[in-house]
């Protein structure tokens, strides 16, 4: 399959607030140079209240090909969806919108993106998850370790009320939930194959992050700025696995990628190795250890 024309000058831009700090725009680039496409990718500051001026501005443009969003933007642009995938309904959020001949299709590779990542670490089955923090990002997380065979989910959170939609989400895949607050003892018999930390990079850490054993049950931790994260450097310490952020990022990064250029986030890209080898590589990463899943 061909990709999208690049029309003399396709323009696709990463939103937020802040955003300066953004490793999308070396992500995007990477890969649009191994595909010879001459597509800009930016990086714009995109508060809220002005989310909507902004997308209706550029959905009559034909310049625009799509956006990406970060958070809060993921919930705040559902409404002006057209259509939505499977994992932005199943989640509430989109982080990926395809600009198409004036509709707005939504896509959320946020869920690839843990998948992916955590496929790339050897880890293709799980049974109970432990996910501190319960956000948006708590969200996609759950989709993908239910993806990926968790039945139990300890989900430990300061707000029970700001909990619930994940819990619901968990109940309604079929999972059993146990809610607590970050210093309270874990429940007996509860023993995590995975903990997954969706905390801030610069929150401050509880005092016991988890019950699971750092020697013996892996981590993996989205944040990837300021690093080692609290969370992240307590793992290591305690001689634990950590799976970084950055390697999430650049997968759910790729899933965009192919989203913009065939309109499916699930099509996989021309050389799509060499792709992900350059992508890493330009946000650090060993491009040699690329392994697309």
């Amino acid at each position: 399959m061909t990709p999208a024309d690049d029309g003399g000058g396709t323009r696709l831009a990463v939103l937020g607030s802040p955003i300066a700090h953004s490793q999308s725009p070396a992500l995007h680039a990477a890969a649009y140079g191994v595909l010879g496409l001459p597509w800009t990718y930016e990086a714009i500051e995109v508060r809220q209240p002005d989310l909507g001026a902004f997308v209706r501005s550029v959905a009559v443009d034909p310049a625009w090909r799509g956006l990406s969003l970060t958070m809060p933007l993921k919930r705040d642009i559902l409404p002006m969806l057209d259509t939505r995938d499977e994992p932005t309904g199943l989640t509430g959020g989109a982080n990926t919108v395809l600009l198409d001949d004036g509709r707005l299709r939504g896509f959320n590779t946020d869920v690839y993106g843990v998948t992916a990542a955590l496929r790339e670490a050897g880890i293709d089955g799980l049974r109970s998850v432990e996910i501190l923090g319960a956000g948006a990002t708590a969200a996609s997380v759950l989709a993908a370790v239910h993806a990926l065979g968790a039945t139990g989910l300890l989900l430990r959170a300061r707000d029970a009320g700001r909990a619930r939609p994940v819990v619901e989400l968990a109940r309604r895949l079929g999972m059993t939930v146990t809610v607590l607050a970050p210093r309270e003892p874990g429940e007996a018999g509860f023993a995590a194959d995975l903990v997954v930390s969706t905390l801030p990079g610069g929150a401050d850490m509880p005092a016991a992050p988890s019950t699971a054993n750092p020697a013996s049950t892996p981590l993996l931790d989205v944040a990837y700025s300021p690093w080692p994260t609290a969370v992240a450097a307590y793992w290591l310490a305690g001689g634990g696995r950590v799976i970084g952020g950055l390697e999430m990022l650049v997968n759910q990064a790729l899933g965009q990628v192919r989203a913009f250029t065939f309109g499916d986030p699930w099509m996989p890209l021309a050389d799509e190795p060499a792709v992900l080898r350059a992508m890493r590589a330009s946000i650090g990463l060993d491009p040699e250890a690329a392994r697309v899943v």
